[in-house]
């Protein structure tokens, strides 16, 4: 098996057991589960590749574009090739995502790490 078939395997073998324990919330919901493992799930209603900042992060706000977005999804810069350009590819797209909810300035977020975290709808 090769070194990358090997990787992706070891991520869904990891992913598994993330994803078969978390409870499924909308973008709403979100914010009474900080702290949990979860399914979020919602309308990407802005997107920003933020280049030149910080850490590259790529933002992904649900139900409500930035800056009175409900519930946000952030690619850092470092795992961004495992995901091509989301900012371009899901811009008004169902979406779900599945990691642990924290709170970034008092609004609900999650750091998505591998490709398998993220579900189009």
């Amino acid at each position: 098996m090769s070194i990358a078939k090997r990787g992706l395997a070891s991520s869904l073998v990891i992913l598994w057991p993330l994803v078969a324990s978390a409870a499924n919330l909308n973008a709403e919901e979100a914010a009474s589960h900080v702290g949990e493992t979860a399914t979020v799930c919602g309308t990407v209603a802005s997107a920003n590749y933020a280049k030149r900042t910080s850490g590259q992060p790529t933002f992904l706000n649900l139900d409500k574009p930035h800056p009175n977005q409900v519930f946000t999804v952030v690619i850092w810069g470092s795992d961004r090739e495992k995901f091509g350009e989301p900012e371009i590819a899901l811009s008004g797209k169902q979406i779900c995502a599945t990691g642990v909810i924290k709170l970034f300035r008092g609004s609900p977020e999650m750091v998505l790490h591998d490709a398998g975290q993220l579900l189009q709808k």
